[in-house]
């Protein structure tokens, strides 16, 4: 009898708890369905570019950015009140990235599948879970104890080989506050499986305002407010670097706050393509920190050594063999694009098998420049 009622205990339990991971299955299924419904709205037209994603042209009103509950009455700034231009030589057309042309109206935003939020929330976590789980590498300059309103410079592209879990590329950053508190703003490039199911190099950017317990990369949650109708976050990069090949590709990229609004813009080749709201941030009227770099992530349960950085090759002093950010330049208090002066400029590794070199002021076209990268596995 016994015997029994142990049997019968054991499957009510098995039962009971089948339920209970039913339901929170379903949740959070639910929950994934109403994120989607938010993100991928009802286009005025779809296009299925040549790199494999859909891209769906939303009215400029209606695009998700204003479910945010930070900004239900924010007023749509079209274009930023401060001129864009940063006087940089030998900036070239944006002819490396995957383009697109929505009608009138209208901005750009890549489509997400279900698989697509999943990895980007997972990868965004990356970020601030265990790194005895999480190996999460920089390589990188920066500037810290001042007020800074942008920052600014050109970096080069390349194309390291990444396994499925791991992310590496370059980005331009601005911080304030540390802790719970960091609010941060990063954009650059980034080879990312996770994010676009493929091993290219593309456009992102990630925000956050309490050190990735929110926000998200490129348009995975409401936040970024695309104006552009060509260039948008996550297109493809069509033109990459190469070791030692003197024609080096490469995209200027910045953040600036446009003071009127205190929007945040982002530019790619001097063209604002968009902005995230200063309504989204909790400190960040100004930045304490700016920075210029390199980055790899290798995701939890990832066996594959750690990806190159950059070019995968550690600095060496030449430009055609090394990743690098030249023309490095912050934004003052009086709308002011300055290089910074060298004993001020910090550098960062975390990684034996990276390298950070910061050479300061060269002639023209490289200005402060700064040079990062490595093999990863060595």
């Amino acid at each position: 009898m016994m015997n029994e009622l142990f049997f019968i205990l054991c499957l009510v339990t098995s039962s009971i708890g089948h339920i209970i991971d039913d339901h929170t299955m379903f949740k959070e299924d639910f929950e994934l369905e109403r994120q989607l419904n938010i993100i991928n709205k009802t286009p005025v037209k779809s296009i299925h570019t040549k790199s494999g994603h859909i891209v769906d042209c939303i009215h400029i009103n209606k695009q998700p950015a204003f479910d945010h509950p930070l900004l239900k009455n924010h007023t749509l700034q079209k274009k930023p009140s401060f001129e864009t231009s940063v006087k940089i030589s030998q900036i070239k057309p944006i002819s490396i990235l995957e383009k697109v042309e929505c009608p009138r109206g209208t901005v750009p935003i890549r489509r997400i599948t279900k698989e697509n939020l999943i990895q980007g929330k997972q990868l965004f976590d990356d970020h601030i879970l265990d790194q005895n789980r999480v190996r999460s590498y920089s390589s990188q300059a920066y500037l810290r104890g001042e007020d800074y309103y942008g920052a600014s410079g050109i970096t080069s592209v390349y194309n390291p080989k990444v396994s499925m879990g791991q992310t590496s590329g370059s980005a331009v950053y601005v911080q304030n506050g540390v802790g719970g508190g960091a609010n941060k703003i990063v954009v650059g490039w980034n080879v990312s499986p996770r994010l676009y199911n493929n091993g290219g190099t593309h456009l992102f950017s990630l925000w956050t305002s309490n050190n990735f317990k929110s926000g998200c990369y490129n348009t995975m949650c409401p936040g970024f407010v695309q104006t552009d109708r060509s260039y948008y976050l996550g297109s493809r990069i069509e033109k990459t670097s190469t070791y030692g090949n003197p024609y080096i590709v490469d995209l200027s990229v910045s953040i600036s706050k446009d003071d009127r609004t205190q929007n945040w813009w982002l530019s790619i080749e001097n063209k604002a393509i968009g902005y995230f709201p200063g309504q989204l941030f909790s400190n960040l009227y100004k930045a304490n920190e700016v920075g210029w770099g390199g980055l790899t992530i290798s995701s939890a349960g990832v066996s594959a050594p750690d990806p190159p950085m950059g070019s995968g090759h550690f600095p060496d002093g030449n430009v055609i063999h090394t990743a690098y950010v030249r023309h490095i330049q912050y934004l003052n208090d009086i709308r002011q694009n300055i290089g910074p002066q060298y004993g001020k400029v910090k550098t960062y590794n975390n990684g034996r098998c990276y390298g950070a070199k910061y050479l300061g002021y060269r002639d023209e076209p490289e200005a402060c420049i700064f040079l990062f990268g490595g093999p990863g596995a060595c």
